[in-house]
């Protein structure tokens, strides 16, 4: 696919600024009827195919990528829907596993903005920017048409502007604390949260939890008449080893074991979220897949910016780790695949994340931490976080450097200390924004 050209750009940029002039997606007004407004107006696009819907604290994105993965493999034509995007905003939007066009984004947002109007004209509080897109994924999804959607929750689920879809199928995947001043301050009450996608007849898929949540998960699919098929009682990893590039699996499935599938993906984590996107796949086509067509699925999945190889001589990883559970899970897959005799962080958080938690996590696997900001306006100043990293890791293991740029220079430099042998490397991660912003400057160069 050609690159846009500049009149085009110009077009998505225009845009980009009118959904961003709306409420941003860290600011939640918890109602869904402004959705729903919107949905009927434009005619429930959202119900003019099933969808497979994804709600969970970790591990969303790569699930739904492996999930849209396999029903392509089906022959279906696919819709995925996720959020927030590394580097252009169509990556939010896909179509048979690769992000719409710009020209498809700017005429779907044409066509359909019109109608963004009018509902924010019948409420006090305009449509914000998540459920702007949203509205614009779905209209595109019915358009095009899909056979199946993939739709991946903004935050929580019961109240969350993607909770209006049609799902035979719900994925729940690893419940931890993130986003506790909208969700919760527990596991339970954050899985309550999510527990709000679980409708009536639906079968849903439950990756490995903490029993807090699993309870919560349990009662609300009983309340309704869903039911729970569970990692490592209905499905699971039987079996994992490392690989180049990746490791491979033996998954057993709902309806069969599939063994020798090579995913390109890193972390007993990563191969947690296969067997989930493959009980999905089972339950949503209601029987057991062919083995050879798994193999050929997982083996093309990629998910950018999660442990994410963009330089070598040292290697860089990029990763889009932005809470404890997320950094514990990369921590470990790091020290499986790699075999780092040091390794430099690059690290830069939200202002409203846990940044202590996330920092005490790397501590004792990091050799140096290099302290820096996106260019977010919600990033919290590398300042900030260096006062907390210097208090975590000590003043002889702390560098500071605002721009990005600078921050991976310093730290290729840090990990070449004393390397003789080649075993350094670089990890940069700590938000998506800033996994997107260094996989953009390291990819082009």
């Amino acid at each position: 696919m050609s690159d846009p050209g500049s009149e085009q750009m110009l077009e998505l940029g225009r845009v980009e600024k009118e959904l961003l002039d709306r409420w941003p997606e860290s600011r939640i007004e918890w109602k869904l009827e402004r959705m729903a407004a919107l949905m009927h107006a434009l005619g429930d696009p959202q119900l003019a195919y099933p969808s497979v819907h994804i709600a969970g604290t970790n591990g969303k994105t790569s699930t739904a990528r492996m999930i849209d993965a396999l029903l392509r493999a089906l022959d279906l034509r696919t819709g995925r829907y996720t959020s927030p995007h590394l580097e252009s905003i169509t990556e939010r939007i896909c179509a048979d596993g690769a992000p719409i066009t710009v020209a498809q984004f700017v005429d779907t947002y044409d066509d359909v903005s019109a109608v963004f109007d009018l509902i924010d004209a019948a409420n006090d509080v305009r449509l914000s920017f998540f459920e702007a897109v949203t509205g614009l994924a779905f209209a595109f999804f019915a358009d095009a048409p899909v056979d199946v959607a993939v739709v991946e929750v903004g935050m929580g689920g019961r109240l969350d502007a993607t909770n209006i879809v049609a799902a035979p199928v719900a994925v729940i995947t690893p419940i931890d604390l993130d986003h506790q001043a909208y969700l919760g301050d527990t596991i339970a009450a954050i899985a309550g949260e999510k527990a709000g996608i679980i409708k009536a007849d639906q079968q849903v898929v439950v990756a490995a939890q903490h029993p807090d949540a699993v309870a919560v998960v349990q009662a609300k699919a009983d309340s309704v008449g869903a039911t729970v098929l569970r990692e490592g009682f209905d499905f699971g990893v039987i079996r994992r080893e490392s690989a180049v590039g990746g490791q491979v699996l033996a998954l057993r499935g709902l309806h069969g074991v599939y063994d020798e599938l090579f995913l390109p993906l890193f972390g007993g984590h990563q191969a947690s979220n296969a067997a989930c996107a493959l009980a999905a796949a089972e339950a949503f086509i209601g029987g057991p897949l062919d083995s050879d067509l798994v193999r050929a699925a997982f083996s093309i999945v990629q998910s950018p910016g999660r442990l994410e190889v963009v330089r070598t001589s040292p290697t860089i990883l990029v990763d889009a780790t932005h809470n404890p559970a997320g950094a514990r899970a990369t921590v470990a897959a790091v020290a499986e695949a790699f075999a780092f005799r040091r390794l430099v962080g690059v690290i830069g958080v939200l202002a409203d994340k846990d940044a202590r938690g996330l920092l005490e996590v790397f501590e004792p696997f990091l050799a140096h931490a290099v302290i820096t900001q996106s260019s977010s306006h919600r990033s919290m100043p590398a300042d900030d976080l260096a006062e907390l990293a210097l208090e975590i890791f000590g003043a002889d293991r702390v560098d500071v450097a605002v721009h990005l740029d600078e921050a991976i220079e310093i730290a290729v430099e840090r990990a070449d200390e004393d390397d003789d042998f080649g075993g350094a490397g670089v990890l940069v991660t700590g938000s998506v924004v800033l996994a997107g912003e260094a996989r953009r400057l390291l990819t082009r160069r």
